[in-house]
C-alpha cells in the first residue's frame, strides 16, 4: 500500500474521530443544559403556574366574601329622642330590624315614628300633615293619661285611691282626712320622688307635691309587698279602642320585707329601680324559672293556692284600666283634633296596680314610653320584645305583606287585605234602611258609609284580625244586656258594630 493511501485511511480516521468527539461534547452539553433547566427552570416555570394559581384563588375567594350591596327600598323607622344615647330602645331596634325596617329620619318618608320622649311640643310641624300610612306611637294629649298627678288627682274613678294636689287641694284634703281618721297618706314630689307617709297634722302644703291615700294591708308573696305592669295599647280615641297584653304582665317586688313595718324604709313599701324580680320569690320562682311559665300564670298559680280566685282579680284590673281610658277620652280627643283625624296615631303604657289582702285592685300611674330595656334584668328580654312585636302586628306596622312602605300600593292590595264584605254588618237592618242614612244605625250600611266611618270599620276589623296576644277591653265584651247610653255616639255605634259581628262570629264579641 502506498503511502498516500496511508496517509489518506490516517486523515479519514482521524476525521471520524473528530466527529466522534463532537457527537460526544454536544450529547454533554445537551445533558448539562437538560440538568440545569431540571433544577433552575423548571422549579421556575412551576413556581410560577403555583403563583398564577394563588392569585386567582384570592381573587375568587374575594369576590366571594365581598359583601353584595342592594339597594333595596324597605320601610323606614324614625326614632326621636332627647339623647342621642339610644342603647335602652335595643329591643325597638331589634324588633324593627326583624321585620325588615330600616332606619331613617324626618326628612325620609318614614312610616312609623318611634317617639321616647313626647314629641308633639317639638315636631309638631312635621305631625301636623301626617299621611295616612304613617303611624306614630303616642297620642296628642296623652299626658292626661300618664301625667302622674294629673291621673292621681282624677275625681270620680272607683279605682284610684284619692289624692290631694297642693296647695291647691288643702281643704279637701283636711276635709277627707277629718272623715277618715284612722287613714294614712303618702305625700310626693309631682315626679314621684321624696315619698313619705304622713297625716293630717304633719303634711306639708307647699307647691309641687300631691298627697295620696295610703293602702293599707297590701297582699304580699313571702311578705314582699308588689306592683302589677299591665302593658296596654290605645289604638283609637273617638270612637275609642283599647287592648291589653294578655301574653304576661310585670310583676316587681319591694326588696324588703313589708313586716315589721317602718314608714321610714321605703324599700318595704315603694317599688324603685332595683326591685325584687319574681324569679327571686320563692314561692313563684319554681313556676317562672323550673316549669317555665309566664309571670301572670306563676302568679295566679299562687293565688289560687292561697284559696283565691284570680280571675276576679283580673276583671277588676281590666275594668279599671277601661275605666281610666274613658275618663280621659274626651280630653284626649280635643288635643288630638289639632293633629287630624288621629287615626295614625296609638298608644303603648304601662298601667301600675298594686292589691290588697282581699285583693281589691288601686291604680297607681300609667308609663308614657315605658321601660323596654333589660339592661338591669337581662331575663326581660322576652317579655319586652314580646310585647313591642305584639304591639307593631295589632296597629298594622307588622304586616303580612312585605313591600317597601307601608303604602297601599293599589285597590286590588287594599282589596286583598280587607274587602267591604269583611266590615258590612246587620244585614236584615240595613234592608230596612233603605239607604235612609239620617237613622243613626243606618250609618254602619255600606250605602251610608262616610271615608271616616270606613277607616275606622277597616282599623277594627284589622286589629281584631292581628291582636295576637292582646286583648280588647274596650269597646267591652258584648252582651245581651250591655247598656249604651253612657257612651259617646261614635262608642255607641262601634259597639253596635262589634254586636253585628259577635252575631255570626263569637270570636268577635271579647
Amino acid at each position: 500500500m502506498s503511502n498516500e493511501k496511508k496517509r489518506g485511511k490516517e486523515q479519514d480516521k482521524k476525521r471520524t474521530q473528530c466527529a466522534m468527539e463532537r457527537h460526544i461534547m454536544n450529547l454533554k452539553v445537551k445533558t448539562v443544559l437538560k440538568i440545569i433547566l431540571s433544577f433552575i427552570v423548571g422549579p421556575l416555570v412551576l413556581y410560577g403556574i403555583f403563583f398564577v394559581c394563588l392569585r386567582y384563588q384570592i381573587h375568587l375567594r374575594h369576590l366571594i366574601e365581598r359583601p353584595i350591596i342592594i339597594n333595596e327600598v324597605r320601610p323606614k323607622f324614625w326614632i326621636y329622642a332627647k339623647s342621642n344615647n339610644t342603647g335602652y330602645l335595643k329591643h325597638v331596634y331589634a324588633v324593627l330590624q326583624r321585620l325588615g325596617f330600616q332606619e331613617g329620619n324626618n326628612e325620609s318618608d318614614w312610616d312609623l315614628l318611634w317617639a321616647h320622649d313626647y314629641p308633639f311640643r317639638v315636631l309638631s310641624a312635621s305631625l301636623n300633615n301626617v299621611q295616612q300610612h304613617q303611624r306614630v306611637n303616642h297620642f296628642p294629649g296623652c299626658g292626661y293619661i300618664t301625667n302622674k298627678v294629673e291621673l292621681s288627682t282624677s275625681r270620680g274613678g272607683r279605682y284610684i285611691p284619692a289624692a290631694f294636689k297642693m296647695p291647691e287641694d288643702r281643704k279637701a284634703f283636711l276635709d277627707y282626712a277629718k272623715l277618715n281618721p284612722a287613714k294614712r297618706f303618702v305625700q310626693k314630689l309631682n315626679d314621684h320622688r321624696g315619698i313619705r307617709i304622713c297625716s293630717s297634722s304633719d303634711a306639708n302644703f307647699t307647691a309641687g307635691t300631691f298627697i295620696q291615700e295610703f293602702i293599707e294591708r297590701p297582699f304580699l308573696v313571702n311578705g314582699y309587698k308588689f306592683d302589677i305592669g299591665v302593658y296596654t295599647v290605645i289604638t283609637s280615641v273617638d270612637p275609642l279602642r283599647v287592648y291589653i297584653y294578655k301574653g304576661d304582665v310585670l310583676f316587681r317586688f319591694c326588696p324588703v320585707e313589708y313586716y315589721p313595718f317602718d314608714p321610714k324604709i321605703l324599700n318595704k313599701y315603694v317599688v324603685g329601680d332595683d326591685y325584687l324580680p319574681i324569679w327571686n320569690v320563692p314561692s313563684l320562682k319554681r313556676y317562672y324559672t323550673e316549669l317555665g311559665h309566664s309571670m301572670k300564670d306563676s302568679f295566679d298559680a299562687y293565688v289560687r293556692e292561697q284559696g283565691k280566685n284570680p280571675a276576679e282579680m283580673w276583671d277588676r284590673v281590666y275594668d279599671a284600666i277601661r275605666e281610666v281610658a274613658l275618663m280621659k277620652e274626651a280630653q284626649i280627643k280635643e288635643v288630638s283634633k289639632r293633629f287630624g283625624n288621629g287615626r295614625t296615631f296609638f298608644e303603648l303604657v304601662r298601667f301600675d296596680l298594686v292589691l290588697d289582702e282581699d285583693l281589691n285592685v288601686y291604680m297607681m300611674e300609667a308609663n308614657m314610653s315605658p321601660n323596654l330595656s333589660s339592661a338591669h334584668y337581662p331575663p326581660n328580654q322576652l317579655l319586652y320584645e314580646q310585647v313591642i312585636f305584639n304591639t307593631f302586628a295589632l296597629v298594622g306596622i307588622a304586616k303580612r305583606t312585605r313591600k317597601e312602605s307601608l303604602k297601599i300600593s293599589n285597590e286590588k292590595e287594599e282589596e286583598m287585605e280587607i274587602a267591604n264584605k269583611n266590615i258590612v254588618v246587620l244585614p236584615e237592618l240595613c234592608k230596612k234602611c233603605d239607604n235612609d242614612c239620617f237613622r243613626v244605625e243606618c250609618q254602619l250600611c255600606r250605602p251610608c258609609f262616610t271615608s271616616e266611618t270606613k277607616l275606622i270599620l277597616t282599623q277594627s276589623y284589622l286589629e281584631h284580625q292581628n291582636r295576637m296576644d292582646f286583648q280588647r277591653i274596650f269597646p267591652p265584651p258584648i252582651t245581651r244586656d250591655m247598656m249604651l247610653k253612657n257612651y259617646t255616639l261614635r262608642n255607641q255605634l262601634l259597639i253596635r258594630w262589634y254586636q253585628g259581628k259577635c252575631d255570626v262570629d263569637k270570636t268577635w264579641c271579647s
